[in-house]
């Protein structure tokens, strides 16, 4: 097999779609940063077999006082001379230790004055805070601000003071206005937010800490086992003769590799990597390329049966299992990559129309046979099929989780045994590689705990959101001016809902351009859920539609972080890239307004009769292929189209992907027109051509 560029691993890139790099560590605070992610590492998975007596909320306050300072020692100030990119300097060793004070102060045996006394004391208090705990939980809210700010940048701190500010100063607001309130005082802020279930140890926090965490751990051990290898070589060996290969297989290696990062940006760097020179040779430009492969890494946070980790906190929302929300998941998934596939078979006509590939992209050293690759590593699905076989057996997500990650170790064994056993004795395991396998597993725990950081920052910044809305009843004031926006063009009840899921894919959007994935589906879920849930929306669709358009933010320009990602790689321009990223999602964007339009639109995804599930996804597969010819130009069967086949092509998708029966006449009607329109353009054409 020709030797493939090495994967590039989450960990090892320290950039994830929710964070600033990471510092590169060495000596004394590397060591300690590592060994203390371990022993949080190891922490998380005990709590999954063995919780804590004192309840959940005991164990999030002693997670994030450990999690935190790790954000302080791991993450550079940004703050001039009292930064240091090669190492914690004094500030973060001093913030550090505060944090963990600060952090461990609610569960802390010591009686200060009418303070202190430890964890049962600490809730006693609730609604009448000593002024030290005020003191304490100001100080943790300005630590996790800066936490949040090191690891995504400053426009989530700044979201959260805004929502802060509303708390505090609503009372001044006019009285006539529907978001007024009677305003809140800094001890009732500081109750909140520290000393509720509803603020810094909320729902998002528990999320990270039981599930977020233990699927990243997962995530840096499929990686440690080889699979993230095993799986872009397998993408390259599948499609190495045709003639749309290269496209193909950047598209399979980003779905692929997704399951193992469950990082958009992480998987477009590392795809594009082994892909780029692929592609390259095919005749596809650096932008090109780059939004290929940011669209695919990006479809992977989407994609069963990792999805990103907002999928988490919709079970957790909504009360229902992971498994469920995988299975709401599944044809959504196919579309969105059924849309790329379409977007990547126009390209390679098109590329081969133009002259700008090789004749034989077979040239060079042939991959070794996909069944080859499967039949000596295809055990790395193992793990994969294991979570889904134990999460419709009924086991918890935690632990399926912990079981996959235990077998993926194991089948790290094999993995070097095999890869090195073209070298002399390599395949003997000695003491020495047996310390050396030791030491890398629990360093990839490590990492993968790590790479959770940021995540953990964003979720306990989210408390602030979620608890600032639920004390004000901030989130239905806003619902209710969201309707009364779309009642303003009409009294129809189907226009109300199209006009409002318009207005809240658009807000859902412009909020991904400044907040994380995380961040944006809370803010989303308690702002743009009531109102979608106040118009009959279910539940499920409202949940998932928020879900997609959290996620599809992150290929918005002008903050598309994968399509940056991707630039970098291919030597393109970042701009240019993101257009080309969007177009390749396009029909992702329109596909969720399909759950909430209709009753119909809930069979996406997968609720409701088998027959109805069939036809509507068989619609939405017409819908999306017709919008890919739109955006690509080229009708498969006919070739290249003009302005008059595309817009009619554009118009027969926006029309099959409404959920109706009637609609889905009109789109079928519009594409046959559209085909006869491309013939008739080609025959023009032709006509013109000949001499």
């Amino acid at each position: 097999m020709s030797a493939a560029p090495p994967v590039v691993t989450a960990a090892e890139l320290g950039v994830d779609d929710e964070e600033r790099p990471a510092r590169v560590l060495s000596g004394f605070p590397a060591r300690l940063v590592g060994i203390v992610a371990l022993a949080l590492a190891l922490l998380s998975v005990w709590q999954v077999f063995r919780p804590l007596a004192q309840g959940s909320q005991y164990y999030l306050v002693v997670f994030l006082a450990v999690a935190l300072p790790l954000v302080f020692l791991s993450y550079r100030s940004w703050w001039g001379p009292l930064d240091r990119a090669d190492g914690p300097s004094v500030l973060d060793w001093v913030l550090a230790a505060v944090t963990l004070v600060v952090c461990l102060y609610p569960v802390l045996p010591f009686v200060i004055g009418d303070a202190g006394g430890g964890y049962d004391a600490f809730l006693d208090r609730q609604g009448m805070l000593a002024p030290l705990d005020v003191v304490m939980g100001g100080l943790l809210l300005v630590l996790v601000l800066e936490a949040c700010r090191r690891t995504t940048g400053v426009i989530l701190p700044v979201v959260c003071l805004v929502f802060l500010g509303y708390g505090y100063y609503g009372g001044l607001l006019p009285q006539d206005w529907s978001i007024a309130h009677a305003g809140l005082d800094i001890d009732q802020i500081v109750d909140a937010l520290y000393n509720s279930g509803s603020g810094f140890y909320g729902t998002p926090l528990d999320v990270a800490a039981s599930y977020i965490v233990l699927f990243t751990l997962y995530g840096a051990v499929l990686e440690f086992s080889g699979a993230a290898r095993f799986f872009v070589d397998l993408s390259v060996s599948l499609f190495r003769r045709s003639h749309s290969a290269a496209g193909r297989t950047a598209v399979a290696s980003g779905f692929l590799l997704g399951t193992v990062s469950g990082s958009g940006t992480a998987t477009a760097v590392s795809t594009g990597a082994v892909t780029w020179p692929i592609l390259r040779k095919a005749g596809y430009r650096p932008e090109q390329a780059g939004g290929m492969l940011a669209a695919a890494g990006v479809g992977a946070i989407l994609s069963p049966p990792t999805l990103g980790v907002a999928a988490f906190i919709v079970a957790e929302y909504l009360d229902v299992s992971y498994v469920t929300v995988l299975g709401w998941a599944l044809i959504p998934t196919l579309l969105y990559y059924l849309g790329i596939l379409l977007s990547v078979e126009i390209d390679a006509r098109r590329i081969h129309a133009e002259g700008r590939a090789p004749v034989d992209l077979a040239d060079g050293p042939l991959p070794t046979p996909w069944w080859k690759l499967l039949g000596r590593f295809g055990y790395h699905f193992s793990s994969l099929i294991v979570i889904v076989v134990l999460l419709l057996a009924g086991m918890s997500a935690t632990r399926a989780v912990v079981y996959a990650t235990v077998l993926a170790l194991l089948l790290a064994i094999p993995d070097r045994m095999l890869r090195r056993s073209a070298e002399t004795d390599a395949h003997r395991w000695t003491r020495k590689t047996v310390t050396q396998f030791v030491i890398e597993a629990l360093r990839s725990l490590s990492l993968g705990m790590r790479s959770a950081l940021p995540v953990v920052a964003v979720c306990a910044a989210a408390g602030v959101i979620t608890a600032m809305t639920t004390k004000t009843g901030l989130g239905a004031q806003l619902a209710a001016l969201l309707v009364k926006a779309g009642s303003a063009l009409s009294d129809n009840p189907a226009v109300i809902l199209a006009t409002t899921a318009v207005l809240a894919a658009i807000a859902l959007s412009l909020l991904g351009l400044a907040v994380p994935v995380t961040a944006s589906f809370v803010i989303g879920w308690v702002i743009i859920g009531p109102a979608l849930l106040d118009l009959h929306v279910a539940a499920p669709a409202a949940a998932m539609f928020v879900f997609y358009f959290s996620v599809l933010s992150e290929v918005t320009p002008p903050t598309a972080l994968a399509a940056v990602g991707a630039a970098a790689v291919t030597g393109a321009k970042a701009m240019p890239t993101m257009w080309h990223a969007l177009r390749y999602a396009l029909p992702a964007f329109l596909v969720p307004l399909m759950f909430v339009l209709t009753d119909s639109g809930q069979h996406l995804l997968g609720r409701g009769p088998l027959l109805d599930v069939l036809w509507v996804s068989a619609a939405a597969c017409v819908g999306v292929a017709a919008l890919a010819a739109a955006t690509g130009g080229w009708l498969f069967g006919i070739g290249a189209i003009g302005p008059i086949p595309r817009v009619l092509a554009a118009a027969a998708g926006l029309t099959l992907l409404y959920p109706n029966p009637v609609a889905t006449g009109i789109g079928l009607g519009l594409l046959v027109v559209a085909a006869v329109a491309g013939l008739v353009d080609r025959a023009n054409r032709t006509s013109t051509d000949t001499p």
